[in-house]
């Protein structure tokens, strides 16, 4: 059993120990960019097997081995000047066009700072990491560490668009079921999981090199943060990703009409920012029609025109979204007249703990054809069980309910049926509950009068917007 789990722990309280790191989110991204030049290089041994002709990017001096790789080599003073003063110039500036890796060390140092200031304590983090091996089975178990990373990012106060329950990504591509030929999106991608969950999906469907290489062209993300994109890129290395997939960038600031037909794709899985406002400007690269600064809203009129016709797209989006007015019902009646949208999956409370209390839904519709009807499936909570936490989170075999349904549909006590003609008379209005389950008319649960709360909010600024 490897140690990994030890290694990460000592890395971290040795970063403690270092008044340049301040605080978890600064320790998380000094921890990964280091982790990410150790796997880089072991990488590479790889490369220059399976790679034809392959040349690092890297100038020999800046290689992991060749400055870090001794355990008794540069230390102190003369280690935080080479790292300061040479190797984050030099990687910062690496040529893009060297070859595709040279592409995926730009991208990550370009916004990626040392905040350690200690020669001694960043050798000691140095000499832990050369421990590890990322070319042994050490890589699988680094995906448990690369969760409990990304557990940690929550407590250093970032928000939950960097990570989706693992049982929840898996059911929605599950679902999907993305073939070996599919380009495959996630306009959002944060850390990756949507990306990683459809390789290993596709990963079993390969059947020789050649088509290990074709996948490795269908997959992309874009991230506009760079802790998550540093992180994704290593995720996808550990997936055995030799070519860059994932951009740093915002796919909102580009103009809605300026996406060609070269820029679409077969399937979306996303679960795009909610209750985030985008920076002023932003909306008006969308038809006046679409414009708010509501993040979720931007996406959602995304996906519809970057997906295919015929193309499949998976979403988590909260109650907000369903029940909202204003742009957000235009945005649903294109949704249905452009798309199919045959299932609204009901997520309960504490799925997304302890991000947020929000309650989501995944919505899942094919583009191409109108809305006819929309199948509801209510999640239920596993006997028992009251809310999610950390400790317990929501777990895929719970999604096997939904997965014996599917293709067989009926109404039962957690599923329902709601025509397109109805949902236009509701105006658009989604967020339709289970008629099986009898409700308390008398009294209102906290949820409720929350969301009650939050549907005057969204009226009052509607009225504020059209006032404006």
């Amino acid at each position: 059993m490897s140690n990994i789990t030890g290694n990460i722990k000592s890395i971290r309280d040795i970063m403690r120990k270092d008044t340049g790191v301040d605080g978890d989110a600064q320790r998380i991204s000094q921890m990964v960019w280091m982790l990410f030049l150790k796997i880089f290089s072991d990488k590479e041994e790889e490369w220059e097997i399976t790679i034809k002709g392959f040349k690092s990017p890297i100038p020999d001096e800046y290689k992991w081995q060749n400055w870090a790789a001794d355990d008794e080599g540069l230390t102190g003073a003369a280690l935080m000047n080479f790292v300061d003063t040479k190797l984050f110039p030099t990687l910062k500036e690496i040529d893009r066009s060297i070859n595709p890796q040279a592409k995926i060390i730009r991208s990550v140092f370009e916004n990626t700072y040392n905040y350690m200031k200690n020669g001694t304590l960043f050798r000691q983090v140095v000499n832990v990491i050369n421990e590890i091996d990322f070319n042994s089975d050490d890589r699988h178990l680094f995906n448990d560490i690369y969760e409990t990373i990304l557990k940690e990012l929550q407590s250093a106060g970032s928000s939950g668009e960097y990570y989706t329950p693992r049982a929840v990504t898996q059911f929605m591509v599950d679902i999907i079921n993305p073939q070996l030929t599919d380009t495959v999106l996630d306009p959002a991608c944060g850390t990756g999981g949507f990306l990683t969950c459809t390789i290993d999906h596709k990963k079993k469907l390969i059947q020789n090199g050649k088509q290990e290489n074709k996948m490795q062209t269908t997959i992309r993300g874009i991230e506009k943060k760079p802790l998550p994109h540093l992180l994704c890129t290593t995720n996808l290395m550990l997936h055995g990703f030799d070519l860059p997939a994932v951009q740093r960038g915002n796919y909102l600031s580009k103009p809605y009409g300026d996406w060609s037909a070269d820029n679409k794709v077969d399937i979306i899985l996303t679960n795009p920012p909610f209750g985030g406002v985008e920076e002023d400007g932003t909306e008006t690269n969308f038809p006046a029609k679409f414009r708010t600064k509501e993040t979720a809203d931007l996406f959602l009129a995304l996906i519809l025109k970057l997906l295919k016709d015929g193309g499949r797209c998976a979403v988590v989006l909260p109650d907000g979204t369903l029940f909202g007015e204003g742009v957000k019902t235009r945005i649903k009646k294109e949704l249905m007249e452009k798309c199919n949208l045959h299932t609204i999956v009901r997520l309960p409370n504490g799925v997304f703990n302890p991000y947020t209390g929000i309650k989501t839904n995944v919505l899942f519709f094919d583009k191409g054809t109108p809305t006819k009807d929309i199948w509801y499936f209510e999640h239920p909570y596993p006997n028992g069980v009251k809310s999610y936490n950390k400790g317990k989170p929501i777990n895929i075999k719970e999604f096997d309910l939904e997965k014996a349904w599917w293709s067989k549909r009926e109404e039962n006590q957690y599923a329902w049926k709601v025509s397109a003609e109805e949902i236009a008379r509701r105006g658009y209005n989604l967020d339709v509950k289970n008629p099986h389950q009898e409700e308390d008319a008398k009294i209102l649960s906290k949820d409720d009068i929350l969301k009650q709360l939050l549907e005057t909010q969204e009226r009052i600024a509607n009225i504020l917007e059209e006032l404006k």
